[in-house]
C-alpha cells in the first residue's frame, strides 16, 4: 500500500541531496519537434465537440422551469458551446434527442424539449452520478489539491464541469453535501471560489505513481520509495520520432531527472531549472489524467496556471514533449490530450460516464440518419438503447492510429498558433 507521508519525506530528502541541487541548475540540450497532426486523436476531438454541445443543451433544457428553451433563448450560444453552425441547425439535426414544436402565443418561434429517449439517457447519467459520488469527490479534491492556495475559482470549475465529469448543479447537490471536504468562499480578486477543507493524504498520490506501483514497473517503484530511482512517463512518440539519437538521448535525460509529485510543494525548487519543467509536465500529466476524457482545452488550463504554478508560456510544453501530450488545433480551439489515456483512437479504461456518453453520441447520429425521412422512421427508445449495447459489445475492431507528419526540418521552433497569448 502506497505510503503518501513516506513519500512526501522521501522526495524532500531527495530534493536536498547535493546531486539533486546540481540538476536543478546543468543544462539538457532540448529538441523541439515537429509537430505531428494525429488523425485518431482528432476525430475524437471534433467527434466530442458536438457532443459536448448537444449534452449542455440537454442540461440547460433540463434547468428550464418550463421544460423547453425557444430559438431566441439560445441565439447567442454558439461560440459558448463551441458549435460551427448556428445552435437551431444544430438542435435540428438530431430529433432522437431534440424534440421541436411551435411556440404557444408566437407560432413562428421553434421551440425544443428533450425527446423520451434523451430523458432516458439523463435518468442513467443521473444514477451513474450517484453511484460514482465518491469518486467524483475525489478527483475535484484532487484538483484543489494540486493549486498553491488550495482554491479554485467556481467559474474555472464550472468549465472544466464536463471533462471532470461533475454533475450540472455540482455547486448544489455536490460541494453542500460535504462541508467537511470543501466549501465556498470569496477570493481576494472577489470572485466566488470554492476550497479545499481537508487535506487528505490517500489523495496525494498521482496517476503516474498508482501505474507503477504494480504490474511490470513493481521493481522500480519499490526503487523509488527508496529514494534510489525517479519514475519515468510513459511516452508514445510520434513514428519516426522515437528512433532519433538526438531525441532519444534528450528524454533519457529528461527521464533520469526526480519525479516531483504535483501535490508537492515545488517553491523551493528553480523556476527556471529543467527540474522545474519537468514538475510542470508533471503536474499537466496528473491534471490530464484527473479528466475523464484524459483532455481539456487549453484556455481552462491558462486560467488556472498560476494555481497550478506552471510556466506562463505552458503550451510549449506540449509540443517539446509529443511522447506524452498531443495538441491539437481542431474545431477552432486549442486541446490538448494525454497519449497514454489512449490506444488506437480509443480511450483505455473508459470511466462509466463516458460510456454513458458514447450512447448519447449513438442516439445523436441515429437521429442525423434520420433526418428528413419523418419522425416515424426514428426507432422506439428501448430498441434504439438496446441496439446501442449490442453494437458496444460486438465493437471490439478499432482503428489504427493515424499520424500525419509535416515535411521539412526534423527539429523546429514552435508555430506561432501554438504559442501563449
Amino acid at each position: 500500500m502506497f505510503n503518501a507521508k513516506n513519500f512526501v519525506c522521501s522526495t524532500k530528502k531527495l530534493l536536498s541531496h547535493p546531486q539533486i541541487e546540481h540538476q536543478q541548475s546543468r543544462g539538457i540540450v532540448k529538441v523541439r519537434l515537429k509537430w505531428v497532426k494525429n488523425r485518431s486523436l482528432d476525430n475524437v476531438i471534433d467527434t466530442e465537440t458536438d457532443l459536448k454541445a448537444a449534452c449542455l443543451l440537454k442540461d440547460a433544457i433540463k434547468r428550464s422551469p418550463t421544460g423547453f428553451l425557444t430559438a431566441k433563448s439560445f441565439a447567442d450560444w454558439q461560440k459558448l458551446l463551441g458549435l460551427t453552425v448556428p445552435v437551431l441547425r444544430f438542435l435540428r439535426r438530431y430529433p432522437t434527442l431534440f424534440e421541436e414544436f411551435p411556440h404557444a402565443r408566437y407560432a413562428n418561434l421553434p421551440c425544443f424539449q428533450l425527446t423520451g429517449t434523451a430523458l432516458l439517457l439523463d435518468s442513467q447519467e443521473q444514477s451513474i452520478h450517484q453511484t460514482h459520488e465518491n469518486d467524483t469527490l475525489e478527483r475535484l479534491s484532487r484538483v484543489l489539491m494540486m493549486m498553491k492556495s488550495r482554491t479554485a475559482p467556481l467559474q474555472s470549475l464550472h468549465s472544466l464541469k464536463w471533462d471532470l465529469g461533475l454533475p450540472d448543479n455540482f455547486e448544489k447537490v455536490l460541494i453542500p453535501k460535504y462541508p467537511d471536504h470543501l466549501s465556498f468562499i470569496k477570493a481576494p480578486t472577489g470572485v466566488a471560489a470554492v476550497r479545499l477543507v481537508q487535506w487528505r493524504e490517500e489523495f496525494a498520490v498521482s496517476a503516474l505513481e498508482r501505474n507503477n506501483e504494480g504490474g511490470e514497473m513493481g521493481d522500480e517503484y519499490r526503487q523509488f520509495k527508496r529514494g534510489q530511482t525517479t519514475l519515468a512517463f510513459p511516452m508514445n512518440f510520434p513514428r519516426g520520432y522515437g528512433a532519433q539519437k538526438k531525441v532519444r538521448a534528450w528524454m533519457e535525460e529528461f527521464q533520469k531527472l526526480p519525479y516531483i509529485s504535483p501535490y508537492e510543494d515545488s517553491r523551493h525548487i528553480d523556476p527556471n531549472s529543467e527540474l522545474m519543467e519537468k514538475r510542470a509536465v508533471g503536474v499537466l500529466h496528473e491534471f490530464l489524467s484527473l479528466m475523464i476524457h484524459k483532455k481539456t482545452k487549453r484556455n481552462y488550463l491558462r486560467s488556472l496556471r498560476e494555481e497550478l504554478n506552471i510556466p506562463h508560456k505552458f503550451t510549449r510544453l506540449f509540443t517539446r514533449y509529443p511522447g506524452i501530450f498531443y495538441l491539437s488545433l481542431k474545431c477552432k480551439t486549442t486541446t490538448v490530450a494525454l497519449k497514454e489515456g489512449y490506444r488506437r483512437g480509443k480511450l483505455v479504461n473508459p470511466h462509466p460516464l463516458v460510456r454513458l456518453r458514447e450512447k448519447f453520441y449513438h442516439v445523436m447520429r441515429t437521429g442525423l440518419l434520420y433526418r428528413g425521412k419523418g419522425v416515424n422512421l426514428i426507432p422506439r427508445e428501448d430498441i434504439l438503447l438496446k441496439d446501442l449495447e449490442n453494437r458496444m459489445e460486438d465493437k471490439e475492431e478499432e482503428e489504427t492510429e493515424e499520424e500525419e507528419i509535416g515535411t521539412g526540418d526534423e527539429y523546429y521552433e514552435e508555430t506561432s498558433d501554438m504559442e501563449d497569448d
